[in-house]
C-alpha cells in the first residue's frame, strides 16, 4: 500500500496539533487501499471552517465556506457535517456541522467511499467498506434509493466507478438504481457527460453497457433500439448493442475513440433491410449514426472540437482504405495524421467486436499503417504546405482572392494523384498553361 503524500501529512498534522480531529477520506483513501495511485487528496476534520482559514492563512482559500470546506494546497479540507434534505434531488438545503466523523462518513455514496484514514494509517470504516473493497463490490451507504433521491448524480457515478474499478454493483444497490433512474432527468447535462466519459474510460464500460441500457437510455434514448436488435449478418455475432459494448471495450482508452465507438452503429435499426438471401443490410447506417450522435452531443454541450473529430470518426468507421501510397496521401490531405490515427483504432475496435471470421481485417489494418508511417517518413506532398508554390506564387502569376486557393487545391490533387511531380517550375508552368 502507499503512503499519504507529505503535503496532506503537514495538513493532518497542524489540525491534530491545533486539538482537532483529521482524518483522509473519500477516493484517495479507496485508491490507496486498492493499491492504485490516488488522484486528489480530500481531508475531513472537526474543526470548524473558520480554525481551518486561521490555522493555514494565507494559504487557505474559502472555496465553499457554506458547506465547510477550505482548500489548502489543491487539498479540500472540509468540517464533519450532515446534509439537510435534497429539495432538488443533486443539493442539500443546507448542511449542519457535527463532531462526529461516523455522521460524516453516513452521508457519502458508497460503502468504498466512506473509508476515513488517520495520519498514522488507521481506518476508521463503519459501514465495511474495507470488506467491500476486498469482495470488489459497490455498495451504497445505508439505503440505498434514498442515496440516490438525495442526489441523483450518485446514480452515474455508481456506473462510473463499476466501469473504472471493475465492481459488481451490489443487488439492492442495483435495483434502487434502476428505480431512481428517471431522476437523471434532473441533473445538469455537462455534469451527465463528465459522469458519462468517466465511465466510457473505465477498465471495464462494456459490462456495464451491457447491464444498464435502461438507466443509460434516460438521456441517451437513442440507444435503446440497439439493445437486442438482431443484425442478421454473417459478420456480427452480437446484437447491436452487444457489438457496441464489445467495440468500446476494445478501443483505447481514450474518450474520443470510445465515444465513437459508443455512436457508430447508432444508425443501424433505422437502415436494416433483410434481402433475399436473408442476410440483414444496414446501407449507409453511418448517416443515421451521424445525425444521432450529433444530437446526443449537442444535448450534453460536447465541445465543437470533439464534436468535430467524433462525426468524423462516426462517418468514416466503415469506409474503405485502398492499401496503396494514393489512398493514403488522399486521406492525409483530408483528415491530418492525428484524426486518421484515430480512425484506425475505430476500425481496429469494430473489427475486434465482430465475428472471428473478419478479424483477418485487422491484417490489413496494420499494413495501412504501415503504409501511412512510410508515406510519414518519406518526402510526399499530401498538404498545402508541403506544395512546392505558394498563394504568393498564385498572385504574382495574376491570379486574385478564391481563384489563388482553387487553384493552389487543384495543384495539390494533381501532385496526390503523381500526375504532376512537386516540382516548383511544373507546378507553375502547368498553372501558366492550364489554371489562368
Amino acid at each position: 500500500m502507499g503512503q499519504i503524500p507529505g503535503n496532506v501529512q503537514e495538513i493532518l498534522t497542524r489540525l491534530e496539533a491545533a486539538g482537532h480531529e483529521a482524518w483522509c477520506v473519500g477516493g484517495a483513501v479507496r485508491d490507496l487501499l486498492l493499491g492504485r495511485e490516488p488522484g486528489d487528496w480530500d481531508v475531513t476534520t472537526s474543526a470548524p471552517p473558520e480554525a481551518v482559514l486561521s490555522l493555514f492563512a494565507p494559504r487557505a482559500l474559502p472555496t465553499g465556506l457554506q458547506h465547510g470546506t477550505v482548500t489548502v494546497d489543491h487539498v479540500e479540507i472540509t468540517t464533519y457535517r450532515r446534509d439537510g434534505n435534497y429539495l432538488d434531488n443533486r443539493h442539500p438545503d443546507h448542511v449542519e456541522f457535527t463532531s462526529s466523523l461516523r455522521e460524516d462518513l453516513a452521508r457519502r455514496d458508497f460503502t468504498v467511499n466512506a473509508i476515513a484514514m488517520s495520519l498514522r494509517g488507521e481506518l476508521m470504516d463503519p459501514f465495511g467498506g474495507r470488506q467491500d473493497l476486498e469482495r470488489q463490490v459497490l455498495r451504497a451507504v445505508g439505503n440505498p434509493e434514498k442515496r440516490f433521491q438525495e442526489d441523483a448524480l450518485r446514480i452515474l457515478r455508481g456506473l462510473r466507478f463499476s466501469a473504472r474499478l471493475g465492481f459488481v454493483i451490489e443487488p439492492d444497490t442495483a435495483g434502487a438504481l434502476r428505480r431512481c433512474a428517471p431522476l437523471l432527468e434532473r441533473i445538469a447535462p455537462e455534469r451527465i457527460q463528465t459522469e458519462l466519459t468517466g465511465l466510457l474510460c473505465g477498465e471495464a464500460p462494456g459490462d456495464i453497457l451491457l447491464d444498464y441500457p435502461d438507466v443509460l437510455g434516460i438521456f441517451l434514448p437513442e440507444i435503446l433500439p440497439c439493445v437486442g436488435f438482431d443484425q442478421r449478418s454473417p459478420y456480427h455475432c452480437y446484437d447491436v448493442w452487444e457489438h457496441t459494448a464489445r467495440a468500446v471495450d476494445a478501443a483505447p482508452v481514450r474518450s474520443i475513440v470510445r465515444y465513437a465507438m459508443l455512436f457508430h452503429d447508432l444508425g443501424k435499426p433505422d437502415t436494416f433491410f433483410l434481402g433475399e438471401d436473408g442476410r440483414g443490410h444496414f446501407y449507409g447506417h453511418w448517416r443515421k449514426s451521424v445525425e444521432k450522435a450529433s444530437a446526443v452531443m449537442k444535448r450534453l454541450r460536447f465541445d465543437n472540437r470533439s464534436k468535430h473529430v467524433i462525426l468524423t470518426l462516426v462517418e468514416r468507421h466503415d469506409c474503405e482504405l485502398p492499401l496503396n501510397e494514393r489512398s493514403v496521401r488522399r486521406n492525409l490531405a483530408r483528415y491530418g495524421e492525428e484524426t486518421l490515427r484515430l480512425l484506425l483504432e475505430v476500425k481496429r475496435a469494430d473489427n475486434r467486436a465482430q465475428a472471428k471470421d473478419c478479424q483477418g481485417r485487422l491484417e490489413l489494418i496494420d499494413q495501412w499503417e504501415a503504409l501511412l508511417d512510410m508515406t510519414l517518413a518519406g518526402d510526399s506532398c499530401f498538404s498545402l504546405r508541403q506544395l512546392a508554390v505558394k498563394g504568393g506564387d498564385m498572385t504574382a502569376l495574376g491570379l486574385r482572392g478564391p481563384a489563388v486557393g482553387q487553384a493552389l487545391e487543384a495543384l495539390l490533387e494533381l501532385v496526390i494523384d503523381e500526375k504532376l511531380p512537386n516540382d516548383r517550375n511544373i507546378l507553375l508552368g502547368y498553372t501558366k498553361e492550364k489554371l489562368l
